[in-house]
């Protein structure tokens, strides 16, 4: 089986939702400092690009998490894989992801990061499939785009750890024929 990738959102229409986005960030944290939590591997692309238009002192750390391993589907289990490096006690924190679809991977992210004592926690995404969202109380403060149930990858997102690098959101069509 083989797969081709079609175009969902061009690497234009990305990078202007990210500097709007960011932009409202720059608002809604005017005189603060802001602490970027990655949720690795697939926000990492969206975080470094997220932070170079924020115009306020930002810090960063890093988490891994998997829900899915190589399939296509959330299996349900959330496991940490890595673990963030600094304490988020009275921080100012933005949880990065590149995509949100069952919402059981950032519903168990929230409540273990909010047990630490942050100021405050917000959540932002590139992608978000919201017809997929199982857990319905998991708030998204800042979403790039809204998109159909289809498998994306690009800008970080994979297919067996290829197509990250894309520098656009593409749909994986799979050719059952081969």
């Amino acid at each position: 089986m083989s797969e081709k990738i079609r175009v969902l959102l061009s690497e234009e229409q990305v990078n202007k939702r990210i500097r709007e986005v960011a932009q409202q960030i720059n608002k809604d944290y005017a005189q603060k400092q802001i602490h970027l939590i990655c949720v690795l591997k697939g926000g990492a692309m969206f975080m470094c690009e997220l932070a170079r238009r924020i115009s306020i002192p930002v810090s960063f750390d890093f988490m891994s998490v998997s829900s899915y391993g190589s399939e296509t589907t959330s299996s349900g289990v959330v496991r940490i894989l890595k673990d963030l490096d600094e304490d988020l006690k009275d921080k100012d924190v933005l949880i990065v992801e590149d995509i949100i679809d069952s919402g059981r991977t950032l519903s168990y992210l929230l409540e273990l990061l909010q047990s630490r004592g942050p100021r405050s926690i917000k959540l932002c995404t590139l992608l978000d499939k919201p017809s997929r969202r199982v857990i319905k109380d998991v708030k998204v403060d800042y979403v790039c785009f809204s998109i159909p149930d289809e498998f994306v990858v690009g800008y970080g997102l994979d297919y067996n750890q290829k197509y990250r690098n894309l520098p656009f959101i593409g749909v994986v069509e799979f050719d059952e024929k081969e």
